[in-house]
């Protein structure tokens, strides 16, 4: 008897998920959890995989099309099936080497594109290899084979192996120096066009700067960060001191944390910092819960977390949903200045910087510091011109002396 591939239970918040592409096809054997196909959301790629082992028959769904929950993707024929020498020579390979397993997705594209994992760095945990990692091989291996095919060429752009199937044209001069390539929006870029055009309709958002001297927090990092390390088993980066900063901040002006539901104000008694992160399908904001009740080790590992689970796409909608007040960080990139959009439903984002060493006057006496230009985007709906300046001077002063921060003064 047939077993039916359902579509998963979406969140209340999806109505519905685009098929990206199949990874098996009928009469293909398949292995219970295996990943059959993903399937793309508004916020991340869900992955369905096989609820027993057996034969794929039938695929009632085809790539492109748009599904919700309880659609019936194919039909499986149960049977035992014993794993091939192939798969589990691609389980022994790496178990050997190394005795970090890898995930179901990972030893697929390992096992379609004939890669030897020992041949890749690992950015996970203890090394072990994401999916982002065999991706990012592939694209450079493609650009190499490109660059010496056509070495007088401009190498044409390479489109992840997720997308590829949803290309619709290539147009490629004759000339062959300027290509083209039509690329339907993803399912999270087209929803971030969307939240980022409604914030500029629908808030009267104004932007206000200052400049902070990060030399106290930089030198109280490098005094400590060894041996937090040693304790914690994470690195002490700068997030964690502007996440406490916001913090403490917010507690003072809790407008900033609040929020405007047609005509009230609901004004949040907790903290969930959103912590904004670029990939390649778009712009994310995984969440902190309960921010305020973490310490620094805790925070620092939590961003860890949502690192290791962005490359591996496993972020889940528990991650992504909600946010009192969101941190972008345009300063990894090299960013000097911006203005950050907010980020609906809430009403102020602060923007982070690069770190330049400039010239300052302290007692009368020209030094060098390094300095952060910081940024706050806020909805003058809601929040003053006031309490915007004094938000962004409280977390000026709580990095100034990060004793404020630690002391909890």
């Amino acid at each position: 008897m047939s077993i039916e591939v359902l579509v998963p239970n979406l969140p209340e918040s999806v109505s519905d998920a685009t098929l990206i592409a199949w990874h098996k096809q009928p009469g293909d054997t398949v292995i219970k959890n295996e990943n059959l196909v993903d399937l793309e959301t508004d916020k991340v790629v869900l992955e369905v995989p096989a609820p027993v082992s057996g034969i794929l028959g039938k695929i009632l769904q085809e790539d492109g099309s748009i599904v919700v929950s309880g659609d019936v993707l194919a039909l499986l024929e149960p049977q035992a099936v014993e794993e091939t020498p192939a798969t589990e020579a691609t389980h022994a390979e790496p178990d050997e080497e190394s005795d970090i397993p890898l995930s179901p997705s990972v030893r697929r594209l390992i096992a379609e594109n004939a890669l030897d994992p020992s041949a890749i760095k690992g950015s996970g945990k203890d090394g072990r290899l994401t999916k982002t990692d065999v991706l990012d091989h592939l694209h450079k291996k493609t650009l190499q084979e490109a660059q010496l095919i056509v070495p007088a060429a401009k190498a044409q752009p390479t489109i992840p192996k997720e997308v590829e199937a949803e290309v619709k044209s290539i147009t490629a001069p004759s000339s062959n120096l300027r290509p083209e390539q039509r690329v339907p929006m993803t399912r999270l870029r087209a929803k971030v066009a969307e939240r980022l055009l409604q914030a500029q309709q629908n808030a009267a958002m104004l932007t206000t700067f200052n400049e902070v001297n990060m030399q106290n927090v930089i030198d109280l990092r490098n005094q400590y960060k060894e041996r937090f390390e040693q304790k914690h088993h994470v690195k002490l980066g700068f997030m964690s001191f502007f996440v406490k900063a916001s913090i403490e901040a917010l507690k003072r002006f809790p407008a900033i944390n609040a929020s405007i539901d047609d005509n009230d104000i609901i004004y949040h008694g907790y903290y969930d910092i959103g912590i904004a992160v670029s990939t390649e399908r778009g712009l994310i904001v995984p969440v902190l819960r309960d921010a305020d009740q973490l310490d620094f080790a805790g925070i620092e590992q939590s961003i860890v977390d949502f690192g290791a689970k962005t490359r591996s796409g496993t972020l889940t909608y528990d991650d992504l949903k909600g946010g009192t007040f969101t941190i972008t960080n345009g300063g990894i990139f090299g960013s000097m200045l911006s203005t950050p959009i907010l980020n609906p439903p809430q009403c102020a984002i602060l923007g982070m910087h690069a770190i330049k060493e400039r010239p300052v006057v302290e007692n009368g006496q020209v030094v060098i510091r390094p300095i952060m230009y910081l940024a706050l985007s806020y909805d003058h709906r809601l929040v003053d011109g006031r309490e915007a300046v004094q938000f962004l001077v409280t977390i000026k002063e709580c990095l100034e002396a990060p004793a404020h921060l630690l002391l909890n003064i």
